[in-house]
């Protein structure tokens, strides 16, 4: 993905794993190993349901699809080096190959963000100005938020990897994490890593203040029109209709969070993997669950292609 040209000394990482005890080494493979099985089966099962039934061409699937096909890709992205890290005893990653997963991380945990901004106001749109929707959410919209969601979630991924890769290296070489993530490759340069940090705090501020400022705002006016409704059918459709990706966005932002926003302490180390692991890997495979264990269509979709086989 780079032409990398790197000043240091370093020239590959070694991965301590998300934890050193040998005991659970094994256990810890084989949960991981289903977890992204799940999550694997899950999003393409989604993605197909979605692309097959006609019905579900509108905006709320087709946001639903974007968030199905990152879901598929993180699942690619961290886990493998994660599942080698459990059974080899040096999980060793190249200079490089550290930095293309770092690219690939940022990408996809920015371009999350926006598509869950993007079907907060989908959801807005839906409830608050039902009889403008089409026109409001038309496919022109639709595909340009999706658009401007991975720009962006570009952008964010080359500054975060251009700048770490201008860092240097040339001591330690052992990453206290699971993943080339940015705040242990930090720790681990010998060159200053202000900008870096600087970077850092001023790229994911913005996404999550902006991001969960325009998410809050639509949950609000949302919540306002569901009290002026005046028929309850109507306000636990739309309640229902919100309660999946309230949870997601709970779920993603809650762990995000967590991990990021902490004192860089040893002990907050091990908090941070902790933390990680529910939105590089947990989150994934639960999306798929939520959206069709709570949703009518999309049961309806997998009804009629199960009986499509069937006959």
């Amino acid at each position: 993905v780079f032409l990398i040209e790197n000043n240091s000394s370093v020239m590959e990482f070694i991965l301590m794993g998300l934890t050193d005890q040998p005991e659970l080494q094994l256990p810890l493979f084989f949960l991981f190993l289903v977890n992204n099985m799940v999550a694997v089966v899950g999003n393409l099962s989604l993605i197909n349901l979605i692309f097959l039934n006609s019905h579900l061409h509108i905006p709320m699937y087709f946001f639903l699809f974007n968030l199905s096909f990152i879901d598929l890709c993180y699942s690619f992205v961290c886990t493998p080096k994660m599942l080698m890290g459990f059974v080899s005893e040096r999980n060793i990653i190249s200079f490089s190959g550290c930095m293309t997963q770092l690219f690939f991380f940022c990408f996809f945990v920015n371009f999350e963000c926006y598509v869950l901004t993007a079907m907060a106001y989908d959801r807005y749109v839906a409830i608050c100005q039902p009889l403008k929707y089409t026109a409001i959410m038309s496919p022109r919209t639709c595909s340009l938020l999706m658009f401007g969601s991975y720009s962006m979630g570009f952008a964010g991924a080359m500054l975060h990897t251009g700048c770490m890769i201008r860092l240097i290296f040339c001591d330690s070489n052992i990453i206290n994490h699971y993943m080339c993530d940015i705040l242990p490759l930090l720790q681990l340069s010998c060159s200053s890593t202000y900008v870096n940090e600087l970077l850092s705090s001023v790229v994911v501020g913005t996404i999550i203040i902006v991001s969960s400022l325009i998410i809050f705002i639509s949950y609000a006016l949302i919540l306002f029109n569901i009290i002026h409704l005046s028929s309850t059918r109507a306000s636990s459709k739309a309640i229902s209709t919100c309660g999946s990706h309230i949870i997601t966005v709970g779920l993603f932002y809650g762990s995000g969070i967590l991990t990021y926003i902490k004192p860089s302490s040893a002990s907050s180390v091990g908090q941070g993997k902790f933390f990680s692991v529910f939105y590089t890997l947990v989150v994934p495979m639960l999306n798929p669950l939520i959206y069709s264990l709570r949703n009518k269509d999309v049961k309806l979709a997998l009804k009629r292609i199960l009986k499509r086989n069937t006959n």
